[in-house]
């Protein structure tokens, strides 16, 4: 497609000449342009869609080259992307070597934060407004956050300080009534009610100018005065009071039509100079422009490629987090005193299968994993089992609360943590590569690492059934390459045993947990056939580790290359390699593991390459070690 509007060298005056005519069909090229790549790439469609005519109005107001413009998460980020200078590499989306799904600073001088995980944009933008003002420096300041990213504790500990501090900044609140599942809780009630009452703050503003222009002698006393009431008033109107943002201390403004550039433009240019923090709000519609994603929107959050004319097609294939939304929910069935609990991803980790069958089971937090981790304690330490599923990357969010509140106690909390591993096209923001470290250092912690589909309901099974304390099953995004054939234990215990995997020889031993198994037994194979003869052994209990067991296995081998999906430090081959040692010192234990967790976006073949954990690599890296 020919784009009129769209290049590369748009520039801040060029966006501040448009007239609406010609906005509007700027923004219909925007979402054109994100709905074509998208359906070719993959990536967040429905959150970059609902955010075209705010960014337009943002750049249309604010300078890119000078101003400070902070997106929360960056799920919303793609518009910005294109009118900053990277129309020409937009092709390139979440590929390898191509620009990333989120603002990254190494990508562009105008991506001034990185971003990723939610509820982090006002915290960011107060850090910068007081820079700002140490270095008495006249740049202007903006963090957009959704409703959805505002259930996160971490925005309401900025709002506070920023409140407190009173830095000149502005705070835009896109409010879609989603995150990525429909929002939960009181925030979500909070703002409808605002959406309902907004008349009111308006009038207030305007009543408060007045007064102060038009009455210079009375006016302050009787502001003071009107003020000293107005909680009575709102409470009479609305039943409530409808200005926690104003009781923070920021003067808030809204709702506002968030397709509505020019009332944007007008509300960005009335507030951007007022010198106090501003909160403004805006309504939104997520999938805005493409009836697919506006009909379904958690449908078309994160979306692989698709053709745009069908729309996404329902995926009936079986995955690890299909597998794991099954088990859960077939061992509540036997078992009432589980419950299950969701940051916001009920969807997303499969616990919305388990949220039908059983909806008074079935709690959603919001985006506030730390919650969800205390809560599951609390509702553990009263006789239920709570099974808490999060993804790896966001439950690093929770590592206090896991150590504090559930391995100090030894509460019986059941985490499944799901995206453990490299996840692909959302790059290093989103893999899990630091689960096996953390969770290996919390006291208590068993840790299960399950390779396919029978492996991981068996964990589950055992983790709900058998752990006393905190136990965690970590497991990937995607499908499994191995059979779904379930195998029967007349123990339970056996489950946890080490499990050969290839047998052919005793010139060395590969030691892996988890799905990475696959890798490992082709690499065994292609040994194989360079005269190289070993064995591979797959751990599913990861901590703590049955070192003897593997020992036992190891036969007279004394080369053992552990193989892990997860950084080096405090991983399965650092603990193996200690215990080895303190056990018997005449084995040699190398660790191969992924050395830089900054892997950017690609398949997960390319980053499991990139890191020398794919088949190939284990096979050259391993006879290169032995050979020489």
């Amino acid at each position: 497609m020919d784009y009129k509007y769209l290049n590369d060298n748009i520039t801040p005056d060029y966006l501040k000449g448009l007239n609406s005519k010609d906005r509007a069909a700027l923004c219909a090229e925007l979402r054109e342009k994100i709905i074509s790549t998208v359906s070719t790439n993959g990536g967040h469609l429905a959150s970059n869609l609902g955010t075209v005519e705010l960014t337009v109005a943002l750049l249309s107001v604010f300078d890119y080259k000078k101003d400070k413009i902070v997106f929360d998460v960056g799920h919303q980020s793609y518009s910005y992307k294109l009118l900053t200078g990277r129309f020409s590499k937009f092709d390139t989306l979440r590929q390898k070597g191509g620009i990333s799904g989120f603002p990254r600073r190494s990508e562009s001088p105008y991506d001034v934060f990185d971003t990723g995980h939610s509820s982090t944009s006002i915290s960011a933008a107060v850090g910068m407004a007081r820079a700002r003002d140490l270095k008495g420096d006249d740049d202007y300041v903006v963090a957009i956050i959704g409703d959805g990213a505002m259930t996160g504790g971490l925005a309401y500990e900025a709002l506070n300080d920023l409140g407190h501090a009173g830095n000149k900044m502005t705070v835009i609140l896109n409010d879609n009534e989603m995150s990525i599942d429909k929002n939960v809780g009181g925030m979500s009630r909070y703002l409808k009610n605002l959406r309902i009452s907004s008349g009111y703050i308006s009038a207030k503003r305007n009543t408060e100018n007045f007064i102060g222009k038009n009455l210079p002698i009375i006016g302050k006393p009787l502001v003071k005065l009107i003020m000293s009431v107005k909680n009575f008033f709102r409470f009479l109107v609305n039943k409530q009071v409808p200005s926690m943002f104003e009781d923070l201390g920021l003067l808030y403004y809204g709702p506002i039509d968030g397709h509505d550039t020019q009332a944007l433009i007008n509300a960005l240019n009335a507030v951007k100079d007022l010198g106090k923090p501003v909160l403004l709000h805006i309504c939104t519609k997520k999938g805005k422009g493409y009836s697919f994603a506006e009909q379904n929107p958690s449908d078309y959050h994160g979306v692989g490629p698709f053709d745009k004319d069908k729309g996404v097609a329902s995926a009936n294939k079986l995955t690890y987090t299909s597998a794991f939304s099954g088990a859960v929910t077939d061992l509540a069935a036997k078992n009432k005193n589980i419950v299950a609990i969701s940051a916001a991803m009920a969807q997303g980790t499969g616990l919305d299968r388990f949220a039908h069958k059983y909806p008074d089971r079935f709690f959603d937090c919001g985006i506030a994993e730390e919650h969800a981790v205390t809560m599951a304690a609390g509702m553990a330490v009263s006789g239920f089992t709570p099974v808490v599923a999060i993804y790896s990357s966001f439950l690093q969010r929770a590592y206090d609360q896991i150590i504090h509140d559930v391995s100090f106690m030894n509460n019986h909390v059941v985490f499944a943590v799901d995206r453990s591993g490299f996840v692909g096209n959302d790059g290093h923001t989103h893999n899990g590569l630091y689960d096996i470290t953390y969770l290996n250092s919390v006291p208590g912690m068993t840790l299960l690492s399950p390779r396919d589909y029978s492996d991981l309901r068996n964990c589950l099974d055992y983790a709900v059934n058998v752990c006393e304390g905190p136990c965690a099953v970590r497991y990937p995004r995607g499908s499994s390459v191995f059979e779904d054939s379930p195998v029967l234990y007349e123990q339970k215990e056996d489950l946890i045993k080490p499990h050969m995997s290839e047998d052919n020889g005793e010139d060395f031993v590969i030691v892996s947990c988890g799905t990475i198994a696959h890798e490992c037994d082709e690499a065994v194979k292609e040994l194989k056939n360079k005269g190289l003869k070993g064995k591979h052994i797959n751990l599913t209990l990861v901590s703590p580790i049955p070192v003897k067991q593997i020992l036992d296995m190891c036969g007279k081998a004394r080369k053992i290359y552990t193989v892990e999906e997860g950084v080096i430090s405090g991983g399965m081959g650092e603990a193996l390699c200690g215990l080895v040692s303190a056990y018997d010192p005449s084995y040699n234990v190398r660790v191969f593991a992924v050395e830089n967790p900054m892997i950017r976006a690609g398949s997960v073949k390319q980053q499991l390459e990139e890191a020398g954990l794919d088949a190939a690599s284990l096979r050259r890296r391993i006879s290169e070690d032995l050979l020489t």
